[in-house]
């Protein structure tokens, strides 16, 4: 893939964004830098290799998800409310 002004203006649309005309050859060289490297990934053989091979058995280890009130925290926060009411936010009525 050629990266472009014209690729580089249709992106600025794309995304909302506007590049400076001064910083526009360097965007476009930066670009064209990513998109080759990604290019070369592609020349890789990995015909071989397993696709979990980046997965090993000492993973994040999990913890098993128990419910618990800590009231202490509730009333911290609702300490700092402007308005509140047996553990819970007051806020003015906003649909009628």
């Amino acid at each position: 893939m050629q990266v472009d002004d014209k690729l580089l203006s249709r992106l600025e649309k794309l995304s909302y964004l506007k590049v400076a005309d001064e910083k526009r050859a360097e965007i476009v060289e930066q670009l064209s830098e990513i998109v080759n490297f990604v290019d070369n990934l592609g020349e890789l053989d990995t015909a071989g290799v397993d696709s979990a091979f980046a997965m090993n058995e000492n993973s994040t280890p999990l913890r098993e998800d128990v419910p618990s009130c800590e009231t202490a925290i509730n009333d911290d926060i609702l300490r700092h409310a402007p308005n509140a009411s047996e553990h819970f936010f007051i806020v003015p009525k906003i649909i009628e």
